[in-house]
């Protein structure tokens, strides 16, 4: 009986979390593509499919890049000795990268991207101790990183590009929060006191509203998990080039990702030039960061209108449902498969266990 009640209540759980899920992705797209009384009728759209192509690939190979930049960090510091291993740090890679663009996504802010990696890292991957917990941060600090290069190098171009004071403004207040993360990563890593300090103090707060039963326990718990993972960081940024390869990649991802309107707009018609619409793409991107709605719903079909206004009023909608497949809709896409090959795996382990 405890067992049948045991697995029934996992059963209700999952499916309220996929209801939650549907909910979000139903309310996103509805905010986005609910009124759609000014587009053309998609019968009479002049559409040059040629262009997506380009788009196509541009997606394909930056999310090849993220999992090869996510697995170039494993392979390098973990000792992985047999094929096996390396077979399945590969799809561990490849889930982890799809679980946390799909939490993303879904998340608020963005912000159940790494908590779901690195619980799937502790989980389900041969990675112990600090580094499970490390591996997706480094990835997620080296794509800010990256995103941190283009935006400096692009607003150096913005006078030229764009002429809009606002958006720039929003954009560069967007960019301390992309700067965030990698600054608390660093105190964290090199001023470890402090950081457990800090922790201490709000230990003792939840403490005393009765959210933490064992103070001293959970002290002492904190206190290990930041020795562990400022253990960790420094590891991988004493790998000899580890980091900046991660840079690197992430700056190729985040240029390919931005291409992408161009392309959708020259599938469209649109007469436009590569470097103002990649500026503004990146400065829309950055506007946008710190709205905090599960895909940026409600501010980025509004705010990359400054893009898509290149095209005539009736085109817009067509196209910017095209630019949030590529940068929504497929990442919730992907997921899902992931998720569904990850309930077989489990079944076919289970079974083959049972018999």
């Amino acid at each position: 009986m405890p067992k049948k009640k045991k697995s029934t209540r996992k059963i209700l759980l999952t499916l309220l979390f996929v209801a939650l899920n549907v909910a979000v992705i139903a309310i996103t797209a509805f905010s986005e593509f609910g009124n759609s009384e000014n587009a053309v009728k998609f019968s009479e759209v002049k559409f040059n499919f040629w262009f997506l192509i380009p788009a196509i690939i541009a997606f394909c190979v930056a999310l090849f890049l993220e999992v090869r930049k996510f697995l170039m960090i494993m392979k390098k510091t973990c000792n992985f000795k047999t094929r096996a291993e390396l077979r399945k740090a590969h799809k561990d890679a490849r889930r982890a990268v799809l679980i946390g663009r799909y939490y993303d996504n879904i998340t608020p802010a963005a912000i159940g991207g790494q908590p779901f990696q690195i619980y799937y890292m502790n989980k389900n991957t041969n990675v112990g101790g600090g580094l499970a917990t490390t591996i997706p941060i480094i990835s997620m600090i080296s794509g800010q990183l990256g995103f941190l290069v283009i935006a400096v190098l692009c607003f150096s171009l913005g006078s030229i590009a764009i002429n809009n004071t606002p958006l720039i403004a929003a954009a560069c207040f967007g960019l301390l929060f992309y700067a965030f993360w990698p600054i608390a990563v660093l105190i964290a890593t090199f001023l470890p006191k402090t950081t457990t300090e800090i922790i201490t103090l709000g230990v003792r707060f939840l403490a005393k509203i009765h959210v933490i039963k064992s103070k001293h326990e959970a002290i002492k718990k904190a206190e290990h998990g930041v020795n562990e993972y400022a253990r960790c960081v420094k590891l991988i940024l004493k790998t000899r080039g580890l980091f900046l390869k991660t840079i690197l990649m992430s700056v190729a991802f985040h240029v390919l990702i931005s291409s992408i309107p161009f392309f959708v707009l020259n599938a469209f018609g649109a007469n436009i030039d590569f470097i103002p619409c990649f500026v503004s793409v990146v400065a829309v991107t950055s506007a946008v960061y710190f709205i905090p709605t599960p895909g940026n719903a409600g501010a980025a079909e509004g705010t990359f209108y400054v893009v898509f206004s290149a095209l005539s009023s009736g085109y817009v909608f067509w196209a910017m449902l095209i630019w949030r497949f590529f940068s929504y809709y497929a990442y919730i896409l992907l997921g899902g498969i992931t998720y569904l090959l990850m309930h077989f795996d489990k079944s076919v382990t289970h079974y083959k266990k049972s018999k």
